[in-house]
């Protein structure tokens, strides 16, 4: 059997029944090298030289996480909380309906922004989401849905809007391994290309809010989650100015270097220059941010291992190649078994942003083949990379809803974020991506 399928199962089973996702992606890199006769110290060592691979996303998140301490120590998130704290108990019933949707809708603007308009990615969820905890209880909202709808900012921007994130994605990744790789189209073409997928994205948030979470889920009370929401900030214009200072000065500053820790970097030094944060607490700061962050950090470092040693085993090709063999000349059978295997290998990777390299050296030459043109050949790959990056148990669409849901203890990783995005997001991107390869 492919030791690529061997892995990535074994992976998704060990998380399902609560093994702790490092530990099953390490035991599952284990196996499939072993399995495709690497030996073990062969093994142990494509996953040891993968793992430099994450150390610059984790350092990054480990600063963005300083940033996002900082804003939290700001109270600017306390500010927003403490509004809506205060709509939520002047509420009746029909109020208490419209709240619901505009919290929801300012949620999935911060997740878009997040990504596009202030690249902070993830950074943002641990700040805003655990003071809000204690409104989503009174209101009664599923956090099931709150993590589609995070999942659903975090990976459709970047998908269709290149901007950002979302211009690295389209652009410096999806654009450049398509035109590597010897398909011939103008960069501008490619978010054209992702629309229809992105719609199979919408179709499942609307299913996710509107049907599968629609109805109330009691949480228990956390009295320090409502007295933190609810405590108050001294001079609160301040705080508000110089945050708006501090955000777009982390904006400016990653624009311009490119590097997530730099800006990152910028945006603490801010509160610290204008007092928001005081200069003796800047450790603390950095102190908890990499605490915050560093769960998420260890996993990204642990998918990098993986994938190396994916690679490694060669299986990726040939599982390819035997799908190749399969498909023939049928379009619509060719267009499924991409997307397909573009799946099992980004649920193993957990990111988007590393497959693309991968499955574009794969599959364009194959689309080529077939008779696809430019722009199905780019929503084909494009979706089959980002597909899986919504329900894997290693990616950070997934990871950072759950670091701010779960602020509390409530909020199951495995079954209340990846399985919801998995069902919501990844089945209807298989549908869209296998219409938009048969309509462009």
């Amino acid at each position: 059997m492919n030791a690529v399928i061997i892995g990535v199962l074994l992976m998704l089973s060990l998380a399902l029944i609560r093994v702790n996702v490092i530990v099953a992606m390490t035991v599952s890199a284990m196996v499939a090298g072993l399995s495709a006769g690497l030996g073990l110290n062969e093994t142990m060592n494509a996953f040891n030289s993968g793992l430099s691979g994450g150390a610059e996303i984790a350092l990054s998140y480990a600063m963005l996480g300083g940033f996002a301490v900082a804003i939290s120590k700001s109270g600017l998130t306390h500010i927003l909380a403490q509004k809506l704290l205060s709509l939520v108990d002047n509420s009746d019933e029909a109020h208490t309906r419209v709240l619901s949707f505009t919290i929801m809708s300012i949620i999935l603007l911060c997740a878009v922004a997040s990504q596009n308009l202030i690249p902070v990615h993830i950074a943002f969820i641990p700040i805003l989401i655990p003071p809000l905890l204690t409104i989503l209880n009174k209101l009664s909202l599923d956090r099931r849905a709150i993590a589609c709808i995070l999942t659903f900012g975090l990976a459709t921007s970047y998908m269709v809007l290149p901007y950002g994130f979302g211009g690295i994605y389209l652009y410096s990744i999806l654009h450049k391994n398509l035109t590597d790789n010897g398909l011939d189209m103008v960069n501008t073409q490619v978010p054209m290309a992702m629309i229809i997928p992105a719609i199979g994205m919408l179709v499942g948030l609307v299913i996710a809010v509107f049907v599968s979470y629609r109805k109330g889920r009691e949480y228990k009370h956390n009295e320090a989650s409502e007295v933190a929401a609810a405590k108050q900030i001294e001079n609160p214009k301040k705080v508000m100015i110089i945050g708006a200072i501090a955000v777009i000065s982390s904006l400016l500053a990653q624009n311009i270097s490119g590097s997530m820790i730099l800006g990152g970097l910028v945006g603490v030094m801010m509160f610290s220059v204008f007092g928001i944060v005081k200069w003796e607490q800047s450790s603390d700061v950095f102190s908890r941010g990499v605490a915050m962050m560093a769960m998420i950090g260890f996993i990204m470092i642990s998918a990098q291992g993986f994938a190396s040693v994916m690679k490694a085993t060669g299986d990726v090709a040939s599982l390819v190649a035997a799908c190749s063999q399969f498909i023939g000349d049928n379009k619509p059978l060719a267009a499924a078994m991409i997307l397909l295997v573009g799946l099992l290998i980004t649920m193993g990777i957990g990111s988007s942003f590393s497959t693309v390299p991968i499955i574009a050296t794969l599959f364009v030459p194959l689309c080529m083949e077939v008779g696809f043109s430019m722009m199905a050949t780019a929503a084909l790959v494009g979706t089959a990379g980002a597909l899986g990056d919504a329900g894997s148990p290693a990616s950070d669409s997934t990871l950072g809803p759950t670091s701010g849901l779960n602020a509390d203890g409530q909020h199951d990783h495995i079954w209340d974020s990846v399985v919801p995005t998995f069902i919501h997001f990844n089945i209807p991107l298989l549908i869209f991506g296998w219409i938009a390869a048969m309509v462009l």
